[in-house]
């Protein structure tokens, strides 16, 4: 049995002799970690060891992908840096699609790994990669601790880089003798960040300009991203939007940063968006982006993204402006800050043509299926989801259809409600990032609305869930098919489902194996009864929704085509 652990006085701000592994876990706790996830190995014994009786709850996940999602998923449900720990070799090297999925989405992630002895690096020794050099592209920052001494700083630097500016994830590789030298330490250890300068305040000159921008436009646009979460925004952002009267449209990871229910909300724009958002943007005067990066998923063609529009883009990354797309006002800081100020100078206006225009687009335009459909569509899955939840539940996706239709579907109305991968669009997330984000949140409702091929991926951790009595829930819209792949097979190769198909698992029997609740549904009307069940359930559980198996996402924007060039409008209208 793991003894009581210790408080944290007892391991910091002490002057004493202490191992390197002792100096990592002193530095967690100092740093506020009360929730990791790591899986052991040989050199990360001695810091596993030191971890027995601290104060900090330790998930092991089934896989090092799993427990990097999980990290990911508590630090994006909580606004905490998530802390990811692997051994040497292949467990490091486990991390790489996690870390890339926190890098393409700004996620703050410390990743701890193990390292063979610093006299055997480069003789490729048992377990041995070069972890630094194989994550420099999708890390933030990342070295090699060789020094002892050099740990507690190293560490204080890492949390600092993860979670200010843009965050990311950054990586610290610890050679096993490293973990167990000795040092003297009191824990007053200053860190040396030269050159590394975070700009928080916007140009006030800059800021004045946008606000006369926003003043004189007649049919401007919020674009948001998920910048505005990260930078806790949310209600500067709800400020600006109600007091200048501007509508407001969001990227797949802006979703919650404003409450869907508004009036003024344009919902999700870009490739599987609203057409009432594609359309607005199109013909915007005036185009705010708050903290998003112009992603091709959004933008469509670049060249004729809104084309009259002039653009005002506020974020904390400099090398985001015009990255992408050519920016009339830039203004580098804090959504938060920048946002307070800016409220405070813009001007109220009706604009009601704007408003009436945007409101013939969207009883045009909604998001549609066919309800009176006998088999199960998966849209009605997800809106019967929000229903019963009162849309109130954190929602995490695995990344395919399941992703689409739970952003079109589901209604969120507060920041870290919805958790997905965007960037890296990370198959077997949904699962792992459930995980995480009930550790973040144990009294929240955490669902993954996953995919089958997704949940391939990771099914296994559903044994973590169940290991640490964490009451995830999953519904898998299972159309035995790899459905976004499918689709497009379909509509731009012929029909030819080379390599899409698959032969999936009795999903239910699978849970029930991993010690969970399993449920299978194949007609239409158990659909909330089983959705209810499922939230009934004091643990783990998996519900299985034999769903349409064709069903298309529309409106869909193919590649290569502006953002109002939809496929599928004309077949959501027959649906009216």
């Amino acid at each position: 049995m793991k003894p009581k652990p210790r408080s944290p006085a007892q391991f910091t701000g002490q002057s004493s002799v202490k191992t390197g592994a002792q100096i990592i876990v002193d530095t967690l706790i100092e740093q506020g970690v009360d929730t990791l996830f790591g899986y052991t190995g040989g050199v990360v014994l001695p810091l596993f060891d030191k971890l027995y009786d601290a104060p900090i709850n330790i998930i092991i996940p089934r896989h090092e992908q799993g427990g990097c999602h999980m990290a990911d998923a508590y630090a994006r449900a909580s606004g905490k840096v998530g802390v990811v720990i692997a051994t040497s070799g292949p467990g490091a090297c486990n991390l790489v699609t996690g870390l890339a999925t926190a890098m393409m989405d700004s996620v703050p992630i410390v990743a701890l790994t193990g390292q063979v002895r610093t006299d055997l690096i480069g003789n490729d020794a048992f377990q041995e990669a070069d972890i630094t050099g194989i994550t420099r592209p999708i890390t933030k920052y990342n070295c090699i601790v060789k020094e002892v001494k050099d740990l507690a700083r190293t560490i204080r630097e890492a949390f600092h880089i993860a979670s200010t500016g843009r965050p990311g994830p950054v990586l610290i590789d610890v050679p096993v003798d490293v973990a167990i030298a000795e040092c003297k330490t009191d824990g007053s250890v200053n860190m040396e960040l030269a050159g590394y300068r975070v700009r928080t305040k916007g140009n006030a000159r800059q800021i004045s300009v946008a606000a006369k921008a926003i003043n004189k436009a007649k049919q401007p646009v919020l674009y948001v991203g998920g910048g505005v979460i990260i930078a806790n925004a949310s209600e500067q952002l709800r400020a600006l939007a109600e007091k200048a009267h501007l509508p407001v449209t969001m990227t797949l990871l802006g979703l919650g940063s404003y409450d869907q229910s508004k009036a003024e909300s344009l919902d999700m724009l870009g490739m599987h968006g609203a057409a009432y958002a594609n359309y607005a943007v199109q013909e915007a005067d005036l185009l705010i982006a708050v903290g998003s990066r112009f992603d091709d998923r959004v933008t469509g063609k670049v060249n004729t993204f809104a084309p009259n529009a002039k653009i005002i883009h506020i974020d904390i990354d400099p090398a985001s402006i015009s990255k992408n797309v050519h920016v009339d006002i830039p203004v580098v800081g804090d959504a938060k800050v920048i946002l307070a100020e800016l409220a405070k100078e813009v001007q109220h206006h009706e604009r009601k043509k704007w408003f009436k225009k945007i409101a013939e687009w969207k009883e045009k335009f909604p998001f549609r299926y066919d309800e009176n459909s006998s088999t199960i569509k998966p849209q009605y899955v997800v809106e019967q989801l929000c229903r019963l939840t009162s849309g109130k539940a954190i929602i995490t996706t695995g990344v395919g259809q399941n992703q689409m239709w739970t952003a079109q579907f589901y209604r969120f109305s507060r920041p870290r409600q919805f958790i997905s991968s965007g960037g890296l669009g990370t198959m077997g997330y949904g699962l792992p990032a459930a995980i995480g984000a009930q550790a973040a949140e144990p009294d929240a409702i955490v669902i993954d609305i996953d995919g089958d091929s997704s949940f391939n991926m990771t099914m296994t951790e559903l044994a973590t869930a169940v290991q640490y009595k964490l009451a995830v829930k999953v519904c898998i819209l299972n159309n035995g098919y790899m459905g976004m792949v499918r689709q497009w097979q379909e509509l731009f190769f012929n029909r030819r489902y080379s390599s899409s198909y698959l032969t999936n698992p009795d999903y239910a029997t699978v849970a029930r194996a991993l010690g969970a609740v399993g449920i299978t549904v194949d007609k239409k009307a158990d659909v909330p009864k089983a959705i209810k069940q499922m939230l009934a359930e004091k643990g783990p559980c998996v519900v299985d929704f034999k769903v349409e198996r064709e069903e298309n996402v529309w409106p869909m924007v193919p590649a290569g085509k502006s953002i109002d060039e939809m496929n599928g409008l004309d077949i959501l209208e027959s649906m009216a």
